[in-house]
């Protein structure tokens, strides 16, 4: 348990570290290491030692991967000369391709492969080593993988590349021509269900918009496509191939120029439609599908961003911290929000209706990637509609917060509200209809059994309040701002999983800093943030003591209590609410003899187990508590509670007894809870 314990403690000091560093100081340790790797290849381990090293460095740069930049040529320089060393063991050269996909993790590979050599006499040497490759060797796929991204940037050099070619025609015994080598390469690494399958996509991507390439090339691949998505297929190869082939389409639908691909967009999307390719029971595959659908309908819609976006001007924390220090207006630009009367109408395809239709169903989907693929895609096209159109769409996901609905549903839509927040797309006038749905995901907490789902759909809903904070401006938001500070701390201190308090914290922050409007929000800012609300207990006892000394939010915190924590299913929520009551009684010791007691005490003869335990258990606590408040101020407890609810309090036992609660599933915490003070 030490162990284990020290390894925690480890770990978070690494992450504080991480979160403080300025610069790459382990460089000239990482170069070393990478020099001496030669060496320590024949002890097996001290490798592992080596390469668990070399993770733990740079994994510090998680947060920060920019501060590798300065270094990155030189780190990447000289692991591939390793790996594309012939002099040097098979398995060594593995090893460095290992390296170089930590590299690539941390700085991310868009990054990395713009930092890869690039020239013409790089061509061969990388297809030769691929050609060298076992696809569908697991222990060795970085190798492919790094590989493949490296291509991806060789392909990119401004010759012909026919021109790579010794000679152009192909006779029997000499090697294909280039273009042909690399198109089959992209075909089989499709196939291969692992990461090398992104890498062979945005290969295929980037080779296939060529200029030279797309005149040869872009039809047959095109057909050669829809040819695997028309396949029957039920292994797994099957459904691999066909999730490779719809991530190359859809990077080719993102990359490619629009007037090469909008024209087979329709094709494709009928095949794609008619083939139920959204029906499939792979995720990859539905989550290709709607990324695919997405591409091709922007394709469909004009690349000019839509002049009836919200605009909120002016984003500076600088302005709004000094505002909210020194009561000083806060400039926020000019025309924040201007209605665009001169919009051009302008036709669209009957197809874009189905892709509409196609995402909005993906806001419903069981797996949560899809529904964050759904949302994205519901962003970025609603940015490019008309207005018209686009509140036809928004009505269409705030139908999603029905009761009748999943879990699923609730959470796609609140990603869905966030992608539209944050992209400007959900004018101001839509906050009316979207604020209360947004508090009651905030609450949303369904039993099943014996446990509840709706942490997904709470974490969210934070997402949503952390958008408003930047989307719009102090003066916009200002209406809605009691309701939703109140709900995100509540939220901070009172939600049963940490994600949910944590996310609930960062988007409190956020509008703190961004609107400087929150009432006492430095003050609340400073005490609970991130490391603050991990600790559950914490939250409860201490936390929610100092939030509610300040006026505004003392009801909220006491109602959330009363209404959705004294019975909630989980025992342990149950008592420290319990605990939590006691100590905001001095706080408010009216509220809880005029609201608390008169909700708490029918409670106690529910015939709930949660909500008798609960309710018992918190009239104990706050009774206990005016007690003691009493007898601060030198009164009895008689003349602030009153005869006739002590009178109620004192028949809970009996009533209890008359109604044979102390048998059955309850007989263990009836007694226990009845001891309490």
């Amino acid at each position: 348990m030490a162990a284990i314990g020290g390894e925690d403690n480890f770990e978070s000091e690494a992450v504080g570290l991480g979160c403080a560093l300025e610069l790459f100081k382990e460089h000239e340790e990482v170069a070393q290491i990478i020099k001496r790797l030669p060496d320590v290849y024949r002890d097996s381990a001290i490798l592992d030692i080596t390469y668990e090293r070399f993770i733990y460095i740079l994994s510090q740069y998680q947060e920060q991967p920019h501060l590798l930049d300065p270094y990155l040529d030189t780190l990447l320089e000289n692991l591939l000369n390793i790996g594309r060393d012939s002099s040097f063991p098979v398995g060594l050269r593995h090893k460095a391709f290992q390296f170089l996909y930590i590299v690539t993790k941390v700085r991310n590979y868009k990054v990395v492969v713009r930092h890869l050599p690039h020239e013409v006499a790089d061509v061969e040497p990388v297809l030769s080593l691929l050609a060298e490759q076992d696809p569908f060797d697991h222990e060795t796929w970085e190798t492919r993988y790094i590989l493949l991204l490296w291509l991806s940037i060789i392909v990119m050099i401004p010759f012909h590349m026919g021109r790579l070619d010794s000679n152009n025609k192909f006779n029997e015994g000499q090697k294909k021509p280039i273009m042909e080598r690399i198109s089959d390469v992209i075909k089989l690494y499709l196939s291969v269900g692992d990461k090398v399958q992104d890498a062979a996509a945005f290969l295929a991507a980037r080779f296939i918009t060529r200029p030279d390439v797309k005149e040869v090339h872009f039809f047959s691949f095109l057909k050669w496509t829809l040819k695997i998505l028309e396949r029957d297929v039920s292994s797994m190869n099957g459904l691999n191939l066909q999730a490779g082939v719809l991530a190359a389409l859809a990077l080719l639908f993102k990359h490619g120029k629009r007037e090469d691909v909008k024209g087979y967009g329709i094709e494709i999307l009928k095949k794609v439609l008619g083939c139920s390719l959204i029906d499939s029971k792979s995720t990859v595959v539905r989550k290709m599908v709607l990324k695919l659908i997405q591409r091709i309908g922007l394709s469909f819609l004009p690349i000019k961003v839509s002049a009836w976006r919200y605009n909120r001007g002016s984003r500076s924390l600088i302005a709004n911290l000094a505002a909210a220090h020194l009561l000083l207006p806060v400039n926020q630009g000019k025309n924040e929000y201007e209605e665009h009367k001169s919009e051009k109408d302008y036709e669209l395809p009957d197809e874009m209706e189905d892709i509409i239709e196609q995402l909005l169903c993906g806001l419903r989907d069981k797996d949560t990637v899809i529904r964050w693929s759904a949302a994205k895609g519901i962003g970025r096209i609603t940015g490019r509609l008309p207005e018209v159109l686009s509140g036809d769409i928004i009505s269409s996901v705030l139908e999603l917060f029905s009761f009748r609905e999943k879990d699923s549903a609730w959470h796609g839509g609140c990603l869905a509200l966030a992608e539209l927040g944050r992209r400007g797309i959900l004018l101001p006038q839509y906050l009316e209809k979207v604020v209360p749905v947004v508090l009651k995901a905030l609450v949303y907490d369904e039993i099943r059994g014996n446990f509840s789902v709706g942490a997904h759909i709470r974490d969210a809903a934070c997402y949503v309040c952390w958008s408003f904070a930047r989307a719009y401006s102090p003066e916009i938001l200002k209406p809605y701002v009691m309701e939703i500070a109140g709900a995100l701390l509540i939220t901070s201190v009172f939600d049963r999983e940490i994600n949910c308090r944590r996310a609930a914290s960062a988007a409190f922050q956020e509008n703190v800093g961004r609107q400087g409007t929150f009432p006492h929000g430095i003050d609340i800012v400073t005490a609970v943030d991130y490391f603050s609300v991990g600790s559950r207990t914490k939250s409860y006892l201490k936390l929610s003591a100092y939030i509610a000394q300040f006026p505004e939010y003392t009801v909220p915190l006491i109602n959330h209590l009363l209404k959705r924590k004294v019975q909630h299913w989980d025992t342990s929520i149950r008592e420290l609410t319990a605990q939590t009551l006691y100590n905001l009684t001095s706080t408010a010791p009216k509220l809880m003899v005029e609201v608390a007691l008169p909700e708490l005490i029918p409670l106690t003869k529910d015939i709930d187990l949660c909500a008798r335990h609960g309710g018992i258990l918190a009239v104990a606590q706050i009774t206990h508590a005016l007690a003691n408040y009493a007898k601060s101020n030198n009164q009895k407890i008689q003349g602030i509670v009153g005869a006739e609810l002590i009178r109620e309090i004192q028949n809970i036992p009996a009533i209890l007894m008359e109604k044979k609660l102390f048998r059955g599933i309850g007989g263990e915490l009836m007694p226990c809870c009845l001891c309490t003070n």
